[in-house]
């Protein structure tokens, strides 16, 4: 594996280099064509740059000529930094930047750049599960936990097993728990149709009717609730840094805490006063910056969670005030535990958690008590004192975003409005003034978790300005998102794996690197430091470890006061973080939207996820059938009777092999005027179930397949003008397999997530146990256009399934579309469907 990363590695770095001495920085993701296009350009020589122009990738015709460019001045090694800014240009496609001789990476802009972003980094959370780790597929630390610091229950053991581990470590903490958990929650309740499902609530592949994200809020819910056993009883971190002796999985720690290897580890209860910190004692004061953070995911969560788990909400909603009077009981802040090193979470507000705590049980009660007391905790703390401040301590000022102002600003009240906007607009102003003299427009100081602090800017900025339509900020706002993926001195994105064609870290400080078993894929990793905090940092060292590379790549890129290296021994940059990568949700959800929003304005009204259609407009009542086989044909009369009897037209898409063997049928179902398509010549798995950004086919091998395909589809009249949408074997791919699928001429299409019916392949006693009989899955369908509506859907069956699944699906079609047809659902052909 470590072969494999440094070769990866190698050819990224070759990518930054396209010019020597010069270099261009984007937003490797791409732009919104609505959206602030800013690249930055910087040079080792001293240039004077007034234009730029923006090359069509496809015909190499200059398209644009841009002159806003702002020279930015010297950088570290850079004599030369200018922006770029390119916002006026809205045509969708793909392009290369050129300024003098330096040239850019492909440039994307479009209302898709952002599709599945959101859902990618989930695959980080899931990653990080503890108790059932799906990534392992195994279970750990299963006799957590032994009660520390509670006055009658010392020693004790309490079930506390679940949640998340906090990042390389296996630690856990409701600190960065609970924070990661409202935000996935706010990211859902702002944009619920941007999340798709594709993972069981286990987090193994395979939907369930759940969004996948609700699956993960659930998981975290779950624990939470767990850490609160009783009234009053709160628990806020598993484990301490007796944990950091060396690099294991999850199911193999050996950590010993007293009670043997890996057979429990501590559970530190919630006492409001100083508890242990190795030779020292943490700076506890209180219990309410913990007591705040439960009663907010308490409140909210039995919102977000009642359509799916309603006896859970109501259970936790209950809960929620009586976790908010802990916090009134023990005014102040509850920092965490270490026993061998000097490094916690030295949380020291907690106002900022009570006030969101009270505004969310007002959310839920509508007693305005707590809306009083909401304002009074957020006027102890107007802006949160990390931002315009040159540094901090070890997560000092958490969450580094205080999401209550923004839930008062939109609370009704105008005048509360017009005071927590301000309170949200003096802090952006802040961060504003120390961007101005960046090259990349970045005002976050330089301390660990950087990048978490510039997802929290971005949040803040995005919903200052969807709130206020003040856009004065708007270039930052694009500056800080942009930092993230990709237009930064080092030309990388902060998120592993994302984009799949782009740079981003390989070399991260994982376990999973550790050992050799995969990438944290979807991950935020830390960010850079100040040199002066990386330089003073016990054990960390950046030694080039990976074979055949025999340099630091980005040694010529540091800025000087900042340090970032993509190297596994670099806890203090290259460490993801669970909390940081849950905090992407929103802002990767709402350019989502934003972009669908766009196209809207279009002639595309179409939902896609990874880059390929999933459902067409949403706000028309039509949908499709779609039957997919690789040699079966035993729902062959059933589904075209079925269909032939409503007077419906059918989407049969089909490998090689069943054209091969039934071309008869491909001519009838082409006569009937039935929509036939490619599901590709041999069914090959496009990409690794357990990294979707794996690709397991070369692109030549991809080629030829669907060269043969179509060389069969052929004789039936068909090509890629008439039968242009393409439908991946396993109804899996990535946006690799896109990206080809798009060179042969072919729109990809896929069924829409979380319509359970491509289960009715599955059989009883099938191995991986997802075996769900007819009735189910027809009653799965119809809860689905209940909670959501078909407008639009890709509603998927298999036109055969093997002998041992005596109870077929297709069976159930006749009633199914006389259902549907009775709601006023129209079905249609893919390419009424999609208007494409």
């Amino acid at each position: 594996m470590l072969l494999r990363v440094s070769i990866t590695l190698i050819s990224a770095v070759a990518a930054l280099s396209t010019w020597a001495g010069s270099w261009i920085r984007i937003n490797q993701v791409g732009y919104l064509p609505q959206s602030t296009k800013v690249a930055v350009l910087m040079s080792e020589d001293k240039l004077d740059v007034s234009s730029f122009v923006l090359v069509d990738a496809a015909t190499g015709q200059v398209v644009y000529t841009g002159k806003t460019v702002r020279p930015m001045g010297a950088m570290g090694k850079m004599k030369s930094t200018f922006r770029l800014d390119f916002s006026s240009f809205r045509t969708p496609g793909n392009y290369y930047i050129k300024a003098g001789e330096a040239a850019s990476p492909k440039v994307a802009i479009g209302g898709h750049v952002y599709d599945g972003a959101a859902d990618f980094v989930l695959n980080y959370m899931r990653q990080q599960r503890c108790g059932y780790n799906p990534f392992q597929r195994d279970s750990c630390h299963t006799k957590d936990a032994y009660i520390k610091y509670h006055p009658t229950k010392e020693g004790k053991h309490i079930d506390v097993r679940g949640g998340w581990h906090d990042a390389a470590d296996l630690l856990q903490y409701t600190t960065t728990s609970a924070n990661a958990i409202y935000q996935m929650m706010f990211a859902y309740q702002q944009c619920p149709d941007v999340f798709t499902d594709h993972y069981a609530a286990n987090g193994l592949p395979g939907a369930n009717g759940i969004p996948d994200i609700i699956d993960e809020i659930y998981w975290g819910l779950d624990w939470l609730d767990r850490m609160n056993p009783e009234k009053g009883e709160l628990y806020n971190q598993i484990a301490d840094d007796r944990d950091h002796i060396g690099t294991k999985m999850p199911k193999d720690d050996p950590a010993d805490y007293g009670w043997g290897p890996n057979n429990g580890r501590p559970v530190y209860y919630v006492t409001g006063r100083p508890q242990q910190r190795g030779k020292f004692m943490n700076a506890t004061m209180g219990a309410a910056s913990t007591a705040g953070k439960f009663a907010s995911d308490f409140a909210l969560g039995s919102a977000v969670l009642k359509p799916w788990y309603p006896q859970f909400a109501a259970r936790i909603g209950a809960k929620a005030a009586d976790a908010y009077q802990v916090g009134i009981d023990k005014p102040g802040n509850t920092q965490t535990v270490s026993v061998v090193s000097p490094y916690i979470y030295e949380e020291d507000n907690w106002v900022d958690d009570m006030e969101l705590g009270a505004i969310e049980l007002y959310h839920r009660t509508g007693d305005k008590k707590y809306l009083n007391q909401s304002v009074e905790y957020g006027r102890r703390e107007p802006v949160t004192p990390w931002m315009g401040a040159d540094s901090a301590r070890h997560y000092q000022w958490y969450p580094f975003m205080n999401m209550g102002h923004y839930q008062l600003a939109k609370a009704g009240n105008p005048r509360l409005k017009a005071e927590f906007l301000r309170n949200m607009r003096t802090g952006i102003e802040r961060v504003w003034e120390r961007a101005q003299s960046h090259p990349f427009m970045w005002g976050i100081p330089g301390i660990w978790c950087s990048n978490n602090l510039t997802t929290a800017m971005l949040t803040q900025c995005i919903l200052y300005r969807t709130l206020s339509g003040d856009t004065r900020y708007e270039e930052m706002e694009g500056a800080l998102r942009d930092w993230l993926l990709g237009c930064n001195p080092w030309g990388t994105s902060m998120i592993v794996g994302l984009p799949s064609d782009g740079v981003w870290p390989h070399a991260c400080h994982s376990n999973w690197v550790f050992q050799n078993v995969g990438i944290p894929t979807g991950g935020l990793v830390d960010g850079p430091v100040y040199t002066t905090i990386f330089n003073s940092l016990k054990g960390v060292n950046i030694t080039n470890d990976m074979p055949n590379v025999t340099s630091n790549p980005y040694l010529e890129f540091q800025p000087g006061d900042v340090v970032y290296h993509d190297n596994t021994h670099d806890y203090s940059t290259n460490e993801p973080t669970m909390d940081g990568t849950a905090s992407l949700t929103f802002p990767l959800a709402y350019y989502q939207e934003q972009g669908k929003a766009y196209d809207e304005g279009t002639t595309d009204r179409n939902v896609y996820d990874q880059g390929g259609i999933v459902r067409g407009d949403t706000a028309v009542k039509k949908m499709c059938l779609v039957f997919t086989s690789y040699d079966r044909i035993d729902g062959y009369n059933a589904i075209t009777q079925a269909l032939m009897k409503h007077g419906v037209k059918g989407n049969f898409f089909f490998t090689g092999k069943f054209i091969d063997k039934y071309p008869d049928l491909v001519r009838q179902l082409v006569a009937a005027g039935h929509y036939v398509g490619s599901h590709s010549y041999g069914h090959f798995l496009y990409c690794s179930w357990s990294d979707r950004s794996r690709t397991l086919v070369s692109k030549k091998k991809f080629d030829k397949d669907i060269d043969k395909s179509f060389a069969q589809l052929s004789q039936f009249g068909l090509n890629k003008q008439n039968a242009q949408f393409f439908m991946p074997p396993f109804e899996y791919y990535n946006s690799t397999i896109l990206a080809w699928a798009r060179d042969k001429g072919l729109r990809l299409v896929n069924l829409t997530p979380g319509i359970l019916t491509c289960y009715d392949y599955t059989y009883p006693g099938i191995k991986d146990g997802k075996y769900r009989d007819s009735q189910s899955l027809y009653d799965s369908l119809m809860q689905y256009e209940r909670l959501h509506t078909l407008n639009g859907a890709i509603v998927m069956m298999h036109l055969g399934t093997v002998p041992q699944r005596v109870d077929k699906f297709y069976d159930r079609l006749d009633d199914i579309i006389a259902v549907l047809q009775a709601k006023g659902y129209r079905m249609v052909t893919i390419d009424d469907l999609t208007g494409l």
